[in-house]
């Protein structure tokens, strides 16, 4: 087993990589006030324990908190939520797909750009039943386990994403909205190139309300980002690179045979 230890972003921010996506831990070392934001891919929840005990100890999370449902999200929060008998906090658009109502779309193969985008259509789109331990967020976008945090709905990659904010210094938790690794490139995911990108395009189905999110997210002008995948950004480089994306995003976000937005 790989070592199971959250790096840190801020004091009361860090994140753990489950193989291909991020999980982010909010709250300080050893607080009992802390929250579990995104559950990795199936079979994680041994080592996300691992690095939550090692950051808190034994004191279990006030809530966990999902940006949207797909496979790479939920994977492990059935397990996690077992073990810590805490509620999941989902948007309302998000809800039929992780209580077995409704499956996503396949991936899509044809948006091209490396192996992960290939293989997409047998990536799963059928999630695990979270019925016992579901919540919606609520439409003010405030959970009491996350005062400080704007919970601002972004749908385009799924109907329901949502991504965190938090304005007194500029942290973003950006799920998939936007992302700071190629997702579709096996090879950009093992090097973890750093670059602001649109949202795995081999999952994403609604590419003009995808495009009014990143815009919406640039419009905060985030000083710290933390996406669903690749590395944190912040400064400069995401500041720029962020709003470039966002004023061209057809051109570099969307495939091409998919840019008749209106």
């Amino acid at each position: 087993m790989e070592q199971a230890e959250a790096e840190q972003v801020l004091d009361d921010v860090a994140f753990y990589r489950t193989l291909i996506v991020n999980v982010i831990f909010i709250g300080k070392e050893q607080t009992d006030d802390w929250v579990l934001v995104d559950c990795g891919i199936s079979h994680y929840s041994r080592r996300i324990i691992a690095a939550a005990e090692k950051r808190y100890g034994s004191r279990p999370p006030k809530a966990i908190v999902l940006t949207h449902g797909h496979f790479d999200h939920v994977g492990s929060a059935k397990k996690l939520a077992d073990h810590w008998n805490v509620p999941i906090f989902i948007h309302p658009m998000e809800m039929d797909y992780v209580t077995n109502q409704r499956d996503y779309p396949v991936g899509d193969a044809t948006v091209g750009g490396g192996f992960f985008a290939l293989i997409s259509p047998f990536f799963p789109t059928h999630q695990p039943d979270l019925s016992r331990y579901i919540h919606a967020i609520p439409n003010d976008g405030k959970l009491p386990s996350l005062p400080d945090w704007q919970v601002i709905h972004t749908p385009g990659h799924t109907p329901g994403h949502v991504a965190l904010y938090r304005p007194h210094d500029g942290t973003l938790l950006a799920g998939d909205a936007f992302i700071t690794v190629k997702q579709e490139s096996s090879m950009a995911v093992f090097i973890q190139h750093q670059h602001v990108h649109g949202p795995p395009a081999y999952f994403t189905h609604n590419w003009e309300e995808a495009e009014k999110s990143v815009q919406k997210l640039a419009a905060l002008n985030p000083v710290t980002a933390i996406t669903g995948h690749g590395l944190p950004m912040g400064g400069e480089d995401l500041s720029h690179q962020l709003k470039e994306l966002a004023s061209n995003f057809r051109e570099l976000a969307v495939p091409k045979h998919k840019r008749k937005l209106h």
